[in-house]
């Protein structure tokens, strides 16, 4: 005797909708791991109650329209209008995965939100793959791991494809950014001696922190200082330490300040050591960070992968962009196996509300960010930074190098297979600290600027 098919929870009236888990299903998030052990089986189930969350967002609505047709006429009517079958198709590649069990390094750092939170939200597995996410100690062993082909794709700060690709720092070996992790979620901390100290123009001799050379925090902290007069190779120090160390560091005297990725800037303030001075927004609002991508020869040699790989990080992004999922959001990322943080300090940092270590509580709903679009004219900005300041030689081809590296149609077109709306055009024009950036001035812009080492 056949068995009749169970229907989903989001068709029982008489069972609360309750969205405590990203995934659809009804279940709190550090269950979903069991939940999910069949993810293939589930599927259906969950795309089912993301969809009757859409259409019924208030639970009341929902149970009353069941309770009228039946939960049999109700699944009808919804699959007449969003056939699950589409849906579940624009989910898989039109091709088989050439490589379905994967590596993908990680910084313990907020800026990584999406591809982390994929892991344990069950997004790869929709995809098809079998993903271990691997927690790294810091940037250089990343870029080793990626050259030696030890990681399938990886977490990156956003230069770092542009440097490798280009030999900068490294080997030349092609690296390709799919999307961009984060926007904004940077800030320059202090050490609480400095309190009284907050006026840049006097910050000279101080010892500064910045995760690696080719990082948007380096560039943000060399443009800070430069703008408030101070050459930075000259009149500050610049130090490479790994984001984990940053506070430890603060505390022991052994730096003045730093230009990190949180909760590390929010994690001084909760140890009361630092204190919150500018949001790297209120630099350049809306700036990248890191970036999720990997190797060409991945890429043209597991196509279908990699797109699935992309879709899986878009869908994150998505998530991680409503404010309403911020909280879920550093809970799901809170444990051990990820950031290894309190709560309490990835919540501030997520919900942009925040304690700023000068007895001020803020309110900065867009402190981080995760928009996914990796913008060429993004790639073009940091590459004239690193012209300025000597990391690169010579004439430079930014829109080529930018085009080559950065993404932008593939990513437009794994946005578009998720029901997302890409944006147009490749080259928006950026304000930083009150200058616009126009990238088809490029070579213009990098010998602009009175403190250069291209200049010198």
């Amino acid at each position: 005797m056949s068995r009749l098919p169970t229907l989903p929870a989001a068709y029982d009236a008489d069972r609360p909708l309750m969205p405590r888990c990203a995934c659809g299903a009804d279940h709190a998030p550090g269950e979903h791991a069991a939940a999910a052990a069949s993810a293939e089986s589930l599927s259906h189930d969950k795309l089912e109650a993301a969809m009757v969350k859409a259409l019924f967002p208030v639970d009341s609505v929902r149970r009353r329209f069941l309770q009228a047709v039946g939960a049999s006429t109700a699944r009808a009517a919804i699959a007449s209008l969003m056939p699950l079958g589409a849906l579940q198709a624009m989910a898989q590649d039109k091709g088989p995965l050439e490589k379905k069990d994967l590596k993908i390094g990680f910084i313990p750092i907020t800026c990584a939100t999406p591809l982390i939170m994929a892991h344990p939200l069950g997004f790869y597995k929709q995809q098809g793959l079998n993903v271990e996410v691997v927690k790294t100690a810091g940037w250089a062993l990343i870029r080793d791991k990626m050259i030696n082909k030890e990681y399938d794709a990886t977490h990156f700060l956003s230069p770092m494809p542009l440097a490798i690709s280009m030999g900068v720092g490294s080997n030349p070996v092609p690296m390709q950014v799919a999307t961009i992790q984060n926007t904004n979620g940077q800030a320059i901390t202090l050490a609480n001696k400095h309190k009284d100290n907050r006026d840049p123009k006097k910050w000279k001799g101080f010892k500064f922190a910045v995760p690696f050379e080719f990082s948007m925090h380096n560039f943000l902290l060399r443009y800070y200082v430069a703008e408030h007069g101070l050459n930075p190779d000259t009149d500050i120090q610049i130090r490479v330490v790994p984001p984990a160390e940053m506070v430890a560091n603060l505390r022991a005297g052994n730096i003045d300040g730093y230009l990190g990725p949180d909760p590390f800037n929010q994690r001084a303030v909760f140890e009361e050591v630092g204190f919150l001075h500018i949001l790297t927004k209120d630099i350049w609002d809306g700036h990248p960070c890191c970036a999720f991508g990997t190797s060409a020869a991945f890429i043209q040699q597991n196509p279908n992968t990699f797109a699935a790989l992309v879709r899986s990080v878009l869908t994150a992004s998505a998530m991680a962009r409503d404010p309403k999922n911020r909280e879920l959001i550093a809970r799901v990322i809170a444990p051990a196996q990820y950031l290894n943080q309190p709560e309490t300090v990835l919540t501030q940092v997520l919900t942009g509300r925040f304690a700023d270590g000068l007895g001020n509580i803020r309110t900065v709903p867009d402190r981080a960010d995760f928009d996914p679009i990796p913008w060429q004219s993004m790639a073009v900005w940091m590459l004239t930074q690193m012209k300025r300041w000597g990391y690169v030689k010579g004439d430079v081809d930014y829109k080529q190098i930018a085009e080559k590296v950065f993404l932008l149609t593939d990513a437009k077109k794994r946005m578009a297979e998720l029901g997302q709306k890409p944006p147009e055009g490749a080259y928006p024009k950026f304000t930083i600290m009150g200058k616009v950036f126009d990238a088809a001035k490029a070579d213009d812009y990098a010998k602009s600027f009175a403190i250069s080492k291209a200049a010198a």
